[in-house]
């Protein structure tokens, strides 16, 4: 009997992944950390710190993780002190990214509604503390996750593979950690991304109006106004950022509800059953987040595109400038 199809698609899907957003990725890194896209140095701190972010997802939950359980299931990566790492490592890359994302968020809502408190907090500077207040609070939340596995088997007193523990699921301070880590990726993000980016369109569109009517008592109808075309591309960014979040997270965050008011449970073993197949699609819907988050944000850029046409036409070359 063949492997359930869900399974095929993860097997072909993972390395796909991979191939196509560790190079993505690193590119991006490279290109960012030039500083030559036009961007001011506290959007490009912000980008550059996704970019890496997103790489290191991809890194621990596609390579590290999937791709070396489906091809790779009896490596030293197995041992489970190793495995555990892994893992711990990989939630602390996920909420590093997530939260870095609602901190860009809140960085362009501040520069856009609050032109007096722009000038003191969206700095190369803040933007450097807030990146690294991120990694830390995201490495110290999931410090536990390290603790929740044991050995799935020993062979010859070697522990292999993880498993999580029994008592994490009625252990009541397990629960009060699954409901903080829930609740923390991705509750608290989803709603915070929807609540700035509607409050930043919000003012947009005011601002707009207002701007208009202003236009129209001055008879300036037929004058182009750059600073209004400049706020619909806003109004756009900010849509397809929100919904490109909302969307490649939704079908997990169903499941995260789903698991509390429905007698169901992640990581299943059948995969026949219809809520592994969403929970399963939702990993990978997460990880493809991992190839796009920074493309939406950089690759708009025209300086950007013009700095990525020069590392494909002239890839030595440019490593060449990179390293001087």
């Amino acid at each position: 009997m063949g492997q359930p199809i869900i399974i095929q698609i993860i097997h072909l899907y993972y390395p796909i992944l991979a191939i196509v957003g560790v190079p993505a990725n690193l590119m991006t890194t490279v290109i960012l950390s030039r500083g030559k896209c036009g961007l001011s140095k506290c959007i490009t701190r912000y980008l550059l710190a996704m970019a890496v972010a997103d790489l290191l997802v991809l890194i621990f939950e596609v390579i590290l993780y999937q791709i070396k359980d489906a091809y790779f299931p009896y490596t030293f990566l197995n041992y489970t002190p190793i495995c555990s790492l892994n893992l711990a490592l990989l939630y602390v890359s996920i909420d590093c990214s997530v939260w870095l994302t609602v901190a860009f968020t809140f960085d362009r809502f501040v520069a856009i509604c609050y032109q007096t408190l722009r000038t003191k907090y969206c700095t190369e500077q803040n933007a450097a503390v807030v990146i690294a207040i991120v990694c830390f609070l995201s490495i110290l939340e999931n410090v536990p996750i390290y603790f929740i596995y044991e050995p799935r088997e020993i062979i010859d007193n070697v522990p292999w593979s993880c498993y999580v523990k029994s008592s994490f699921y009625t252990s009541p301070i397990w629960g009060a950690f699954f409901w903080f880590e829930t609740i923390l990726t991705p509750s608290a993000p989803f709603v915070l991304i929807i609540l700035l980016n509607a409050l930043t369109i919000r003012y947009i569109v005011l601002s707009n109006r207002v701007r208009s009517k202003l236009r129209v008592s001055k008879k300036a109808e037929n004058q182009s106004d750059t600073e209004m075309q400049n706020r619909k591309k806003s109004i756009i960014l900010l849509l397809v950022i929100s919904g490109n979040f909302i969307l490649l997270w939704m079908v997990l965050f169903i499941c995260f509800i789903c698991v509390y008011f429905i007698d169901v449970q992640f990581l299943e073993a059948n995969y026949d059953n219809s809520f592994t197949i969403a929970e399963q699609s939702g990993y990978m819907l997460r990880c493809l987040s991992s190839c796009t988050n920074t493309v939406i944000y950089a690759v708009s850029q025209r300086k950007f595109r013009e700095e990525f046409k020069i590392v494909i036409k002239h890839p030595l070359s440019y490593i060449i400038n990179f390293t001087k």
